[in-house]
């Protein structure tokens, strides 16, 4: 949340993402209504509308306040490698695990999973486009590596695999190798 923001708005969005999220994981996205949300989180239905539109920006709201904590913890900075933020989703999966089964298992819903995909090749587009402007590759690898890192984590938490984060880490980071190795060689020449 934003500094500055109101307790009471914060409380009510914590109550309606927590909300969401356990409902998510009971009966799956698109079941949800906003009465059950607003029943869950103990909130009006007037107070829920004044807040968000409907369930799908509740969604993208608490993804938004992912997206800047993870470039929080890993800002953009000129010449730095890519995909720094990769370990913040890792970790953030590892100790939110019931959570990212929600966000990204099979009760997830296809909103909640574009969504949450969105997010990722967001965070892939704003390291690439700063670490290689302009390459003529940029596109396909973004989504390569977006799409990568989504199965990656949904495998890992629906397979609900021993890898620990530091592994699982170094493996997308291995397989990310030759693409941006790609990019390497090239960078610099948009063309």
């Amino acid at each position: 949340m934003k500094k500055g923001v109101d307790r009471r708005v914060q409380r009510t969005h914590r109550l309606l993402t927590e909300a969401l999220v356990e409902l998510i994981h009971e009966r799956g996205f698109d079941a949800v209504t906003v009465q059950d949300l607003c029943e869950r989180a103990d909130v009006g239905r007037a107070t829920f509308y004044t807040h968000f539109a409907d369930k799908e920006e509740l969604l993208v709201g608490g993804l938004d306040a992912l997206r800047a904590f993870l470039r929080e913890q890993a800002p953009l900075s000129p010449g730095a490698r890519p995909l720094a933020f990769a370990r913040g989703v890792i970790e953030h999966a590892n100790e939110q695990r019931r959570l990212f089964r929600a966000v990204v298992g099979k009760r997830s819903g296809q909103v909640v999973h574009q969504t949450f995909r969105r997010l990722l090749l967001r965070l892939v587009r704003e390291d690439l486009e700063q670490w290689a402007p302009g390459h003529r590759r940029l596109e396909p690898a973004i989504h390569f590596l977006g799409g990568g890192l989504m199965e990656l984590l949904t495998w890992w938490v629906e397979a609900r695999s021993p890898l620990e984060p530091p592994a699982l880490e170094a493996e997308f980071h291995r397989l990310s190798g030759p693409v941006l190795a790609s990019l390497d060689k090239t960078r610099g020449r948009a063309g």
